[in-house]
């Protein structure tokens, strides 16, 4: 039997890791206990930008380390899922891969469950009310990034449906490779196709 294997994405800049307790606390909580330290297992090149991979389960680990390049999202195609689970950062990202499928022209998704707004594929999604950011209440993943711009006040949790759109201006997306990076088009319904 195959065990479920989990995921953790970190980024090192010249050997610097970046808010690595956020990423150990995701770790623990989803193992329940500590048999891997990261900052043990993790020895990034000395320059350049990668994106160290750790792959998981309660038993072992492998870490792998990939140059890293920001793709340009600049779109968004709204993709519903009423029954995708995606608490824990696992592995198998089979499901939300198949949603990715259908994101036509657009440069990634942005997925509604329950006639809520969630994640994207690859990240947790801010959207800008007067001068506030706002993130879903219910995203697929609780990000490292998320939690640490809601630990600061610079982002704040609400339900977001599809209906409420229209109200923002502005869409940012978060993960702990581009951290807070807001989309520069303030026109809602072109970002969201």
């Amino acid at each position: 039997m195959n065990k479920i294997q989990y995921l953790e994405t970190i980024k090192a800049v010249d050997a610097k890791l970046y808010y690595l307790s956020y990423h150990q606390k995701r770790l623990e909580k989803t193992l329940g206990n500590a048999n891997i330290l990261l900052q043990d297992v993790l020895q990034p090149p000395a320059s350049g930008f990668y994106r160290c991979r750790v792959v998981y389960d309660d038993t072992e680990y492998r870490v792998t380390y990939h140059r890293y390049e920001k793709k340009s999202i600049q779109t968004l195609k709204l993709v519903v899922d009423d029954e995708i689970e995606y608490s824990k950062k696992y592995y198998d990202r089979s499901k939300i891969d198949m949603l990715l499928e259908k994101k036509s022209f657009c440069d990634d998704i942005l997925i509604v469950k329950n006639s809520l707004i969630t994640d994207t594929s690859i990240a947790n999604i801010a959207l800008k009310y007067k001068n506030e950011w706002i993130t879903p209440k219910k995203p697929l993943l609780e990000g490292t990034t998320r939690a640490r711009l809601l630990e600061k006040g610079k982002i704040f949790e609400e339900d977001i449906s599809v209906e409420d759109l229209d109200k923002f201006k502005q869409v940012a997306l978060m993960n702990a490779m581009i951290d807070f990076d807001i989309i520069p088009n303030e026109n809602i319904r072109e970002i969201i196709c």
